[in-house]
C-alpha cells in the first residue's frame, strides 16, 4: 500500500464515521481558548476544564489577566501540570498580548509563537481552531498515531506537521487534527491501542506488520 492510498483511506474513514471533530476544551472565545491550551500542556483537557471556570470568572479578559499578580492567579491553576510555570506564562502572555496586540488574539502562526507559553503547536491549535486556518498541530497523540497508522516516520512534530499537511486537503487540516487527537486519546491509547475496536485497522502500518510477524 502507498502512502497515498493509506491517507485517502484513513482520510475517508475518518470523514463517513466521525464528521464532527472539535476541541475537548471549554471556552469562549479566543483569549479563552489560547489560556486553555497554555494550561493543557503535559496536562488532560478534563483537568484543564475543572480549572478553567473559576479562572475565567476571576480572570475575564487580557487586561484583567495581565494586571494580576503570581499569587493572585497560582490558586487557579495549581492543580495542572508545572503550575509555577503555567503561572508565569499566563501573566505574560496577557501583557504582550495587550501590548503588541492590542488585546486580540493573533491569527499569524508567526504571531502567536512571540507569546509566552506558545510553541507551534499551541499556535496551531488556535489558528485552526478559531480562524479556521489549514494547519495541523501535533501533539503526542497525533505524533504517535501519524508513526503507527504509517502517515509519517518524521522523527520530529515539525516533520510529521509537514508530512500531514502535504497528503490532507486543505479543507480538511482543521478537522484532521481533531480526527487523529481524539482517536490517539481514545483508540489508539499510548500503552494498550484498542486494535480490535478500531476502523482503521486495514489502513494500519503497525496492524499490518504485527500481524505479519515482522514487527
Amino acid at each position: 500500500m502507498t502512502r497515498k492510498e493509506r491517507f485517502a483511506g484513513i482520510v475517508d474513514w475518518f470523514e463517513r464515521n466521525v464528521p464532527i471533530a472539535e476541541t475537548e476544551l471549554h471556552y469562549g472565545n479566543p483569549y479563552q481558548l489560547l489560556v486553555a491550551v497554555i494550561l493543557s500542556a503535559q496536562c488532560t483537557d478534563r483537568r484543564v476544564n475543572i480549572v478553567t471556570p473559576p479562572l475565567f470568572e476571576r480572570f475575564p479578559t487580557p487586561q484583567d489577566l495581565a494586571s494580576a499578580s503570581f499569587d493572585e492567579v497560582y490558586p487557579y491553576v495549581k492543580s495542572v501540570s508545572y503550575p509555577n510555570s503555567k503561572t508565569e506564562h499566563l501573566i505574560a502572555m496577557a501583557q504582550k498580548l495587550l501590548a503588541d496586540f492590542g488585546g486580540e488574539v493573533p491569527s499569524d502562526i508567526d504571531s502567536l509563537m512571540t507569546l509566552p507559553g506558545v510553541g507551534r503547536k499551541t499556535a496551531n491549535v488556535i489558528a485552526s481552531v478559531v480562524y479556521d486556518k489549514p494547519v495541523i498541530a501535533v501533539d503526542t497523540h497525533v505524533f504517535r498515531v501519524s508513526h503507527r497508522l504509517g502517515l509519517s516516520n518524521g522523527k520530529t512534530p515539525l516533520e510529521v506537521e509537514r508530512d500531514l499537511e502535504r497528503h490532507i486537503p486543505e479543507h480538511l487540516r482543521a478537522r484532521s487534527h481533531h480526527w487523529l487527537i481524539l482517536h490517539g486519546r481514545y483508540t489508539c491509547t499510548a500503552r494498550t491501542p484498542k486494535c480490535v475496536a478500531c476502523g482503521l485497522i486495514d489502513w494500519c502500518k503497525q496492524y499490518a506488520e504485527e500481524a505479519a510477524g515482522t514487527r
